[in-house]
């Protein structure tokens, strides 16, 4: 059979079984097929053949785009004829497919002797942004051959007139309202992580967004609003908190935004979302990639009394009361001139924040990358010309308060600016470009990022990346019929384009499910580095780092650049002394439990957390990054003493060297370089030349948080509180409670894993099993365990160190990678499973608890249907607490009392965690542009 006819076939079983249409076309040798069938004027598949070339290829540097560009290029040469294609229209269709072989073809055409085809396809790159090196150095070779097609391209680009000629944004907008939700929205509402296997199929995962219901709920408001975009609102709430999911945006925007290109099937931008508390600061973000609008609506507000007093309830939560309202199929106007939400002619309030200059110039873009990219491109074509780039794009605001020192974050953000004029230091506010040093994709949304890199032309890695790492921990604990699909395809790209790869393509080296997070926190081997990962809890205890979309992921990739304000900052000191039986888990929920006593509101959310963290080895700190994400956070940075900080990076060096033996090193000889880099760090803590970074004495905080380790009394949980007669107060982890409030309540099921715990964790279970050996002479679970190491490394450390074995003495299941599960567990006995590293549970995407479950974890996740979903009797509940306190519990069946709990873990170091006995402060002696070299 040949492959269209194979092609024919699954769009039959797609309408039939899914009732969606033709999944488009990335295949080289589908495309050439369905080329032949072009050219034979009798095929029968002949009109069918032209429909899916025009308006079913994806563009980029798919095969199937090398093939389309090839064959249009030969159409607009006359080599090819075809009525259904004039050499206007094949120019209009190489003009949307945005770059690679494209723009290669229209180069070759641009740069040819015969005029007839060199001005038009000028005309057409002037349009295009999406150029590389290999692209730009031939239009400067041929410049400075004294081509003049090349001379007028290169003015046009220096005039930046693919941005300026571009239509400006409408004055009015028209929106229709659609309440999503109530309370703090998830991405998993908008993607779920249990359908993560169907986010590169977009029509298939769009099916997943919401409900059905909601879903046809959207369309008919469209019917009945044709002239207004519907909107999508968390109300009471944030929109898009937890993960980063750029599948998230691209659903909203496949029902409610606006398609791209007339000839690229599913990719649609420039949707409108809003919460009542604004968007999540990484759905923001990749709102801003499609050129969409984020709206912060702050429609309800607290409630006060005659004195000016907030009013609380019964639980001591301030009282909300309604500004105006946003029901379902309330008619709004944006005045995107006055930056003004308007109903009818009523002011409702100011949406200044979502229209900065620099978010206006992405939805006159169509997106940021396309911003990213035109920037580059101008400043490129005035140099070759040797002449000044006009001011066409939005000047960064740099912001410098003299006489102000420098947060720990913003002394990152002014070491690795590119670009900046201001000769004085930046301080929180200011928009920068700043080098990205390493990057992660991680396994869910990696074939996301590979479409993003494919759309965005890009074909190898930045060289300027110090490293990069794709992940499989997502997919991990089932290798099923979907993961074979999907993860060797991502693994073999990812590996081409540069990345170490968790699988090697080539067999060679075996599987690594290690959770994305704990590599990149190895990998990451300087504490002033920038780390851009495909993850919400890409949160390291080395440097900052920044949760994103896949296609942030791509641009960072693809360039080495981010571009953000450099952020706010709340510091977090500690005080007090820690009692020998709580856990350091115990310190992170109080952590956020005291923040919300002492302040009311959460001063963390957007802001990035410095934790004076001081005493803490990297993989112990990173309990407290990690959590950083779920106190809606933008990112975290832990302030270390020095001899702590070298201790963290001859262990990166370590983990490195065992990846490097493993066989992991790529061509570039990556892990080598990051070993010499951290032998570069080491050198100057040593010498005292560049110490371990901190703050200024004098930098200025949004907050300051003082943690007291006196109160903590007892193990502390985060709990989901599903049953919250405020819906818009479940899920929403900022209930923590002591071990007390539950009083016996039983669980079904517990959850030791993921990024939470390290492989000090796995050490206090292997004591606790011993303690309770020798207390009653046996073990035995009253419900089910499962424990999932987060990496092998920690594996093979355990095994050497003896703790291993006693695991395995207790464990009903132990993975074996020869033969991995090829199906999820559906029903659970009362034992103890000690599954491959990876993210288990916490993802959900595989592996989950048994519905109506009560589950105890160590995980981070309490979305609804996360790890447990709802059952019609019983609501899922996936409660958060430390390693011994999950580990106890499986062994009674429910929450022990605290004296259980203290003799189960007597005599068992569980953190070495003390607060620093000196200030982590640098003296200022003046404002510079870095203020010094940390």
């Amino acid at each position: 059979m040949s492959l269209y006819l194979e092609y024919i076939a699954e769009i039959e079983n797609r309408k039939n079984e899914l009732g969606l249409a033709p999944k488009p076309i990335d295949g080289a040798e589908l495309l050439a097929e369905i080329i032949a069938q072009i050219k034979d004027q009798d095929n029968e598949h002949r009109a069918d053949s032209l429909n899916f070339f025009i308006y079913n290829t994806l563009p980029g540097t798919t095969s199937a785009a090398g093939e389309k560009a090839k064959f249009l290029k030969a159409i607009i040469l006359g080599e090819s004829v075809v009525a259904e294609i004039s050499v206007e229209f094949a120019f209009e269709l190489l003009s949307h497919m945005k770059g690679g072989p494209s723009v290669a073809a229209l180069l070759d055409l641009a740069l040819s002797d015969d005029a007839s085809v060199a001005q038009p396809a000028a005309e057409v790159l002037k349009t295009q942004v999406f150029l590389y090196e290999t692209d730009t150095a031939r239009l400067e070779s041929a410049f400075k051959a004294n081509n003049a097609t090349a001379k007028d391209i290169l003015e046009s680009y220096a005039q930046a007139e693919f941005f300026t000629k571009l239509p400006d944004i409408a004055e009015k907008i028209d929106l229709v309202t659609y309440i999503a939700g109530e309370g703090d929205i998830s991405t998993d509402l908008l993607s779920p992580g249990h359908q993560a296997h169907s986010r590169a199929d977009r029509e298939l995962h769009g099916q997943c967004m919401s409900t059905p219901e909601a879903q046809e709920e959207i369309k008919a408001l469209q019917v009945k609003y044709p002239n207004a975009k519907v909107m999508l609102i968390a109300e009471k709430g944030t929109m898009g908190v937890g993960s980063s999911r750029m599948s998230g945006v691209n659903n909203v925007a496949l029902l409610a935004g606006k398609q791209g290109s007339p000839y690229v099937p599913f990719i649609n931008i420039a949707p409108v979302v809003a919460g009542t508390n604004g968007i999540s600061p990484i759905f923001l973000t990749t709102v801003d990639v499609t050129g969409g609008i984020g709206l912060d609506l702050k429609n309800w507000v607290k409630k006060v009394d005659a004195s000016g007093k907030a009013v609380v309830d019964e639980n001591g939560d301030s009282v909300l009361e309604q500004a105006y309202s946003v029901a379902t199929g309330t008619v709004l106007t944006i005045d995107t001139k006055a930056m003004k939400l308007y109903n009818g002619d009523k002011e409702l309030v100011d949406v200044a924040s979502a229209f900065t200059p620099q978010k206006v110039e992405f939805m006159k873009a169509g997106g940021s990358y396309a911003v990213v990219f035109g920037k580059k491109l101008q400043n490129f074509a005035a140099e070759t010309l040797g002449v000044k780039a006009p001011v066409v794009f939005a000047l960064a605001k740099e912001m410098s308060t003299e006489g102000q020192g420098l947060t720990a974050v913003e002394k990152i953000f002014n070491r690795n600016a590119v670009g900046v004029t201001s000769k004085n230091a930046l301080h929180a506010g200011s928009d920068v470009r700043v080098k990205v040093n390493i990057v992660g994709s991680q396994d869910t949304t990696g074939p996301m990022t590979c479409q993003e890199l494919e759309a965005m032309a890009a074909s190898t890695i930045s060289p300027i990346v110090d490293g990069a790492y794709q992940s499989g921990c997502h997919t991990a604990s089932v290798w099923d019929s979907k993961a074979k699909a999907n993860i060797p395809k991502l693994m073999s790209f990812m590996n081409a384009f540069g990345l170490i790869t968790a699988r090697d393509p080539k067999g060679q080296y075996p599987a690594m499910t290690d959770v994305i997070h704990k590599v990149l926190n190895d990998l990451t081997v300087d504490d002033r580095a920038i780390i851009i990962g495909g993850d919400s809890h890409t949160r390291m205890s080395k440097g900052v780092a920044f949760g994103a979309d896949s296609g942030t992921v791509a641009l960072a990739l693809a360039t080495g650049e981010a571009s953000m304000p450099i952020p706010e900052s709340v510091k977090v000191t500690f005080k007090g002394h820690m009692k020998k039986y709580m856990d350091f888990r115990d310190v992170v929920h109080s952590t956020q439990a005291q923040m919300l006593k002492q302040f009311g509101d959460n001063v963390f959310q957007g802001r990035v957390i410095e934790v004076h963290i001081g005493t803490l080895l990297a993989d112990q700190a990173f309990t407290f990054t990690d959590w950083t994400a779920e106190m809606k956070a933008k990112a975290s940075i832990c302030i270390s003493q020095d001899d702590t900080l070298i201790g963290s990076l001859e262990l990166a060096k370590k983990r490195i060297q065992i990846m490097i033996n493993k066989g992991m090193e790529n061509a570039a000889k990556t892990l080598n370089g990051l070993i010499a880099l951290a032998d570069q760090r080491i050198a100057g803590i040593k010498s005292g030349e560049t110490p371990a970074l901190t703050p200024d004495e004098n930098a200025k905080y949004y907050a300051e948080v003082v943690v007291d380790l006196d109160q903590i009394n007892e193990p502390m949980i985060a709990d989901p509180d599903v049953n919250n007669d405020d819906v818009s107060k479940r899920y929403t982890h900022d209930v923590i409670r002591p071990i007390s409030f539950y009083n016996d309540k039983t669980i079904d099921l517990g959850f030791v894993g993921s990024c939470m715990v390290h492989k000090g964790d796995m050490q206090i279970i292997a004591q606790m099993f011993r303690n309770i050996e020798k207390q009653n002479g046996k073990i035995e679970f009253k419900v089910p365990l499962v424990i999932a190491p987060p990496t092998y490394n920690i594996v093979d450390e355990l095994k050497a160190e003896g703790d291993w074995e006693i695991l395995q003495k207790y464990s009903g299941f132990e993975f074996d990678d020869a033969v991995p599960k090829s199906s999820a567990r559906t029903k659970y006995e009362n034992i103890m499973y000690l599954e491959r590293p990876g993210c288990n549970l916490c993802m959900g995407n595989q592996e989950k608890a048994e519905p109506g479950d009560t589950v105890l974890a160590t995980s981070t996740r309490l979305f609804q249907g996360r790890v447990v979903a709802d059952t019609a009797e019983k609501k899922g509940e996936s409660l958060l607490g430390s390693t011994p306190l999950v580990v106890l519990s499986t062994m009674l069946g429910r929450f022990p009392t605290l004296a259980e709990y203290k003799s189960a873990v007597d005599g068992i170091n569980l953190t070495d965690f003390a607060p620093p006995v000196e200030a982590l402060t640098t003296p200022v002696l003046g404002a510079v542009k870095i203020a010094d070299p940390s």
